[in-house]
């Protein structure tokens, strides 16, 4: 691993909903550079793309037509060409979404294999006579008819994201070329998407569950990792950056892809699908295993991906945190939990002003593919268009995609038309312009946290130590040879005590404890 890897920054951004520089409702790639001194002031030095190729977006994106051309709504490949140079010339990396385990049906490598069952394309997709009963993530069968070749073909997500063979090496031969045309354009690295689901059981069998999606038996055992480690030799040869998107029950199966003699991932963003966090019964308590897993990757030398946010997640600060009465104290107590720990901490755009969940009133606002398709079932179950709604809004992707809120003006300051999905309600009192000048706002703290962070090599790399604590706050020591850090967080609308010694530490952030942690209160102590 590159030593700059280890000391990035991450900030991802959702190019549809950043920033609109030409007036379509759309942000885009100028959009992007606008901001780019933004960003360097915020403290990050390196840029996370989600799909900005050509596409149907079908699936905002994660649907591509095209792997080397980008996509008319952000612009030209010129635009991108002058989006690095920028990048680099700020000494910002510039990582891109990476979309491997599927593409569109409009790519040309579909459009060749439906034609016959023995062109050359014929077999970089999976196609059957009789389809199984293996269910798509998104819905209904996880197999499509196709008139024009007269077989089904597999789609674990839309159907218009057939899934490709990568028993296939004419396949894995293409995929390779392509990254090595993108690295060799000076991008810095790749987030890898979905990339759990390469490896496929060739005998496509049934499942006895019907209601188990077909994730299930095409989740990568042996053969699958092959392919990974196929395509990122020579992402590594160069010195790239690199995360995979990967589906996994244990630390066992995370340390599969991300041990460092494996020569697959850097670090991994294990996926957990909203639903399992936005109606857990113990969030606290979930996430504090995810420490505990944390440090268990970190004694076995495994570098980390640390998240609270990304574009298939609801806001943090509505799902960790407290959007009403405590939503500013709540939103630097999560920034405090997300850049204290151990790992590259990974930003999603808004979440350094403490943008929240949208709650549109009506089904037809929300885009989301995934949130319709679930409305939809609801209704077919018999809820009522309420029932369904209030069930969906609170796990929707929507939620991290409307758009970013930099003014209070009528769109935010993101675009001077309707945007192509409604900006928040609450744009006037959250926005970077009412939070640039004020030493308190969030975004202030964000900066000031990113510096403390950038400054301390203890915080970055130094061992982690998850103390006990109460249900509800999350109390952890980061120690080396020469400094240590005890980070406590209250994550609750309740005060709780603290039993822990502080009078060899300093107070350096946030309450100075003597008994107890106000609510959603946060405090970074330094041994003196």
């Amino acid at each position: 691993m590159h030593p700059w890897v280890k000391q990035s920054v991450v900030y991802q951004i959702y190019p549809r909903s950043f920033n609109d520089s030409n007036s379509d409702g759309i942000g885009d790639l100028q959009g992007i550079i606008c901001k780019l001194d933004y960003l360097l002031e915020l403290g990050i030095n390196t840029i996370w793309l989600s799909p900005i190729y050509e596409s149907p977006c079908d699936d905002n994106g994660y649907d591509i037509s095209n792997y080397q051309s980008i996509l008319k709504d952000f612009g030209t490949m010129e635009d991108f060409d002058q989006l690095l140079a920028e990048c680099h010339r700020r000494d910002i990396k510039l990582v891109m979404d990476l979309v491997i385990n599927h593409c569109s049906d409009e790519h040309n490598w579909f459009i060749e294999s439906k034609k016959s069952r023995d062109n050359p394309y014929s077999d970089y997709f999976h196609w059957v006579d009789e389809p199984n009963n293996w269910k798509s993530v998104f819905g209904g069968s996880a197999w499509e008819w196709s008139e024009e070749r007269q077989q089904y073909y597999l789609h674990i997500f839309s159907k218009k994201q057939p899934d490709l063979n990568w028993s296939n090496k004419a396949l894995r031969d293409d995929i390779n070329a392509m990254i090595k045309w993108w690295l060799d354009k000076g991008v810095d690295g790749f987030r890898v998407d979905a990339i759990s689901f390469l490896e496929k059981p060739q005998d496509f069998a049934a499942l006895p569950d019907q209601d188990v999606f077909a994730t299930l038996p095409c989740n990568n055992e042996k053969i699958g990792h092959e392919y990974i480690r196929s395509f990122m030799e020579q992402i590594h040869q160069r010195g790239a950056f690199s995360v995979g998107e990967i589906n996994a029950v244990d630390t066992a199966e995370v340390l599969r892809y991300t041990l460092p003699e494996r020569g697959e991932f850097q670090m991994s963003i294990v996926f957990v699908p909203p639903e399992v966090e936005v109606f857990h019964s113990d969030l606290i308590g979930y996430y504090k295993q995810q420490i505990e897993r944390r440090i268990q990757l970190q004694e076995q030398g495994v570098w980390d991906a640390v998240f609270l946010s990304n574009h298939d997640k609801p806001r943090q600060v509505s799902l960790f945190g407290d959007d009403g009465e405590y939503w500013q104290q709540s939103a630097k107590a999560l920034a405090v939990l997300n850049l204290t720990q151990y790992g590259t901490p990974f930003l999603y755009q808004g979440e350094e002003i403490g943008m929240t969940n949208c709650y549109f009133d009506t089904i037809e606002k929300y885009n989301d593919i995934d949130t319709v398709n679930k409305y939809n079932e609801l209704i077919a179950k018999g809820h009522t268009n309420c029932e369904a709604l209030a069930t969906v809004k609170l796990a929707s992707r929507d939620n991290a995609r409307t758009p970013m809120q930099w003014t209070n003006e009528q769109y935010a300051g993101f675009s001077h038309v309707q945007p192509w999905l409604d900006v928040n309600n609450n744009k006037g009192e959250i926005n970077v312009a009412e939070q640039q000048g004020n030493s308190s706002s969030i975004l202030n703290f964000y900066r000031n946290l990113l510096a403390l962070r950038k400054e301390s090599s203890c915080l970055k790399f130094g061992q982690t130590t998850l103390l006990p604590s109460h249900d509800k706050v999350i109390m952890f020591e980061r120690s080396n040879e020469s400094e240590k850090f005890i980070v406590v967080i209250n994550l609750s609308n309740e005060s709780h005590a603290v039993n822990y010694d502080f009078s060899l530490f300093e107070n350096i952030l946030g309450q100075d404890i003597t008994d107890s942690i106000e609510p959603f209160g946060y405090s970074i102590y330094r041994g003196v």
